[in-house]
């Protein structure tokens, strides 16, 4: 039997208190907030016909600088992973000293103003920074280039991961390693068989939001980066530089485009989340 989608407003008490109005709020809270926004972004561009809409699609500049956000931030995301899975390692089943202070410290990117983190990273890894003067005689070069965007972008999406892996790795059972352990498994069939597969939904996860946060990271990558057309220019930045020219139609172009590859990615992200999950599954 088909139940009306407004069938909770017509229906008996609910078990728990306030659901109905708790229920409605949060409805209306997406709607006004979330969908109405999303929507206007979807149909603004096309206001001024499908010619003037296309033709902005075609600018050169801006698939670019849509290329250049997007293959940072997956690079970021993807080293974010194993330098999360060692963080987490390192807080769920180590007890070094000082793991309550390192602990707060991974959440700092999360709690700092990007503009912050930005200028501290330009100071640090700039062409005559503390970092940066010991690179460059190395002939590696961090800041102005896409290498920088990339350190900017791992910089913030580190805690998504480490905070993705901590809580699954820390519920593990240490049970099942031992009965590996004793059943004859070798070290690396335990950590592939037993750790791992559990892991890969919450990594994916991690990855996930790491990757949408560095697609529409601003503050903290136009300090490092050098915003340079065509080579270090982000997508965020260029939206800017065209409201700046009074060029609507254009960052609303860009913004449409970011948000349907956006909404794709995540789409497939979580689909990949949920097929790791089936897998992981005990049989």
């Amino acid at each position: 039997m088909r139940l009306s989608p407004f069938a909770f407003f017509k229906a008996g008490g609910s078990a728990l208190p306030g659901y109905r109005l708790s229920l409605t709020l949060t409805l209306a809270w997406t709607g006004f907030f979330i969908i109405l926004p999303l929507s206007t972004l979807l149909v603004y561009p096309w206001q001024s016909g499908p010619a003037a809409m296309l033709g902005a699609l075609h600018d050169t500049r801006m698939l670019a600088a849509l290329w250049t956000s997007f293959s940072c931030a997956g690079i970021a995301a993807a080293c974010n992973i194993p330098c999360g899975f060692l963080l987490a390692w390192a807080l769920a089943r180590g007890n070094l000293p000082g793991h309550r202070l390192a602990d707060a410290l991974i959440d700092l990117p999360l709690a700092l103003p990007t503009a912050v983190s930005g200028i501290t990273l330009a100071t640090l890894y700039g062409p005559h920074g503390w970092l940066g003067a010991l690179l460059s005689l190395l002939g590696i070069s961090v800041s102005y280039n896409k290498a920088g965007i990339v350190l900017a972008l791992m910089f913030v999406g580190l805690p998504f991961v480490v905070r993705a892996v901590e809580p699954v790795l820390r519920n593990l059972p240490h049970e099942l390693e031992e009965a590996a352990h004793l059943l004859g498994a070798r070290p690396w069939q335990i950590f592939v068989r037993i750790i791992a597969a559990p892991l890969l939904p919450a990594l994916v996860t991690g990855f996930g939001l790491a990757f949408a946060r560095g697609i529409g990271e601003y503050g903290s990558v136009i300090f490092i980066a050098g915003n340079q057309p065509f080579k270090s220019e982000i997508a965020p930045l260029l939206i800017v530089v065209r409201l700046q020219e009074f060029d609507y139609p254009g960052a609303t172009a860009i913004a449409l485009v970011l948000l349907c590859i956006s909404l794709l990615s995540l789409a497939l992200i979580g689909g990949m989340r949920r097929r790791f999950a089936v897998w992981s599954e005990p049989a």
